[in-house]
């Protein structure tokens, strides 16, 4: 299937197959409703070429129904102007937009809601215990869904979302693990889902709008379902007009998987085509992985690299590089603290800030073609700048000393968008010493510790967890457990295990003479930062000379 062939949901026309996956990106406002961020943010990837936008997951139910603090929400009817502005600009950029709609019910966050948390049944919730629901429980949080859907329409949304994965109302309800009811909503398929076909009734009877679900095609916690069960589960709910394709509950990698998994992970286990619209998301970022995952879906799911890049439908249907997610999980992960940003994309959750104005012209001297270097020559050329980049090795700088295998095969495609686009935009690379110019080496570089010997590390930097798993081959290596704290939950599982294979020993350090600490993290987005901060100074010096 040709991923720019046009596409149909619920008799909403889509220009492609290229969906926005719905993302937690905490750019709403702390009351749940939406702002010029939040709308610059979501129209940027509709610009991009997106044939559908999903926003992220919307509370339906702001007494207990919230999952995190800047969350987007959908209860009330002061609330439609404000969406209705959403709308309006994802449409004018030639896209659709459906709401993704939600209550976090078991995971539910106790300091961003009003009332108690309640689940399907009272078990544990990675350490907190809800309320078991009652029958009213139910049926008031049917209504909620339904009033979210009348809302929903109103504003102008061409569709709903019902979110029914990663561990969540519904999925809750799905979930052998957390379901133990023996009433009408608990034991079998048909009573898990009824809550859902339940809702689903109710809305076709008051709206006319195309209805989706996202499902957990399984589980990766160890008493998780599978993908079979996963299948049944999507084939007994009713009055669906597509199911979405995810995966996880509460245990690693889930829908975000780092680079130690493989690309497309929830698509290898979804074996066939179903006789109902399907999407697929989790780890897509190239053609390659588009063209395998349409071969058992109608719709291509794309997260992480519509952050990375929002023009990635465009520029891959034109032929032009674009920016890929190297899959670290770093800056997109960092939500229960922080917006939505992205470790190879300085301008994602920023999108007004991005620069409009006056354009200059001459040639400059960038020296160095690391990340910082390269970003610098790319910015300098967006403002109208010829950059001649001096470089006395390669391209890449410390991306060239990358030794993880998982990482090499996912960080390096950026030394290759970077490659693309000097050629594109006819950059001059002259591998040879400079001193004068704009100096783009790197801000910080790691003292080398492969000669130290036996080592006990309490770091956050990446570049020793990846020396340690080498040093461990002759050595004896132990890291703290609290080195760890800087990573997501999918890169702490996926080193843990390559690590520990080789010998690394994780062990509370309070006690341990520690060689080396070091917490003074550089990473990938500083550097591309630093880069364009440079560009911006030069000018700042130099202005009438490039007027």
């Amino acid at each position: 299937m040709d991923p720019f062939d046009k596409g149909i949901i619920g008799g909403v026309e889509l220009k492609n197959r290229f969906v926005m996956a719905p993302m937690i990106s905490n750019l709403c406002n702390i009351d749940g409703t939406t702002n010029d961020n939040h709308i610059a943010y979501l129209t940027e990837r509709a610009k991009g070429g997106f044939g559908l936008i999903i926003t992220e997951y919307a509370y339906v139910d702001s007494f207990n129904g919230k999952g995190s603090p800047n969350e987007m929400g959908i209860f009330k009817k002061e609330q439609i102007p404000k969406l209705s502005r959403l709308t309006e600009s994802i449409h004018a950029s030639g896209s659709k937009i459906f709401v993704q709609l939600v209550h976090a019910g078991g995971k539910a966050n106790p300091h961003y809601n009003k009332g108690h948390v309640f689940a399907p049944s009272s078990v544990d919730y990675m350490g907190n215990i809800p309320d078991e629901m009652s029958l009213d429980d139910v049926k008031d949080v049917e209504e909620k869904f339904l009033n979210a859907a009348e809302l929903s329409a109103r504003a102008g949304f061409d569709g709903i979302e019902l979110h029914g994965a990663h561990g969540y109302l519904f999925q809750e309800f799905i979930s052998p693990a957390l379901n133990h009811r023996t009433d009408e909503y608990g034991g079998t398929i048909e009573n898990r889902v009824r809550i859902i076909n339940e809702i689903t009734a109710k809305i076709r009877k008051k709206v006319d709008i195309p209805v989706g679900i996202r499902l957990s095609l399984y589980e990766d916690d160890e008493d998780g379902y599978g993908p079979d069960y996963g299948i049944e589960t999507a084939l007994a709910l009713k009055n669906i007009d597509y199911v979405h394709f995810s995966a996880g509950r509460f245990a690693p990698p889930g829908s975000s998987a780092s680079f130690y998994y493989d690309h497309l992970h929830i698509g290898e286990k979804l074996r066939k085509r179903l006789d109902i619209n399907t999407m697929l998301v989790g780890s897509i970022n190239s053609l390659r992985d588009i063209d395998r995952a349409l071969n058992v879906s109608d719709f291509v799911v794309l997260g992480r690299q519509a952050l990375a890049d929002p023009y990635t439908p465009f520029k891959l249907q034109n032929t032009i590089p674009y920016r890929p997610c190297i899959r670290c999980n770093q800056a997109c992960r960092n939500l229960s603290s922080a917006e939505v940003r992205c470790t190879v994309n300085p301008y994602t959750g920023l999108e007004l800030t991005e620069y409009h104005g006056h354009k200059y012209r001459g040639e400059i001297i960038i020296v160095g073609a690391g990340i910082k270097g390269l970003e610098a020559s790319l910015y300098a050329v967006k403002l109208g700048l010829k950059p001649v980049i001096y470089e006395k090795s390669s391209l890449g700088g410390q991306f060239n000393e990358i030794m993880d295998e998982y990482k090499k095969r996912d960080f390096i495609p950026l030394i290759d968008y970077y490659r693309a686009m000097l050629k594109r935009y006819n950059v001059e690379v002259r591998y040879e010493s400079q001193d004068s110019g704009i100096i783009c080496t790197p801000d910080r570089v790691y003292p080398d510790i492969m000669n130290h010997g036996d080592i006990t590390m309490d770091t956050n930097i990446y570049r020793y967890f990846d020396d340690a798993i080498i040093i461990a081959a002759r050595n004896h290596v132990i890291m703290s457990n609290r080195s760890l704290n800087s990573l997501e939950r999918s890169r702490i599982s996926g080193y843990r295990k390559i690590a520990e294979k080789a010998g690394i020993e994780f062990k509370d350090l309070d006690s341990y003479d520690i060689k080396l600490y070091d917490k003074n993290q550089y990473d990938i987005l500083e550097a591309m930062k630093s880069g364009r901060r440079a560009i911006k100074e030069y000018i700042l010096k130099n202005e009438s000379y490039f007027l």
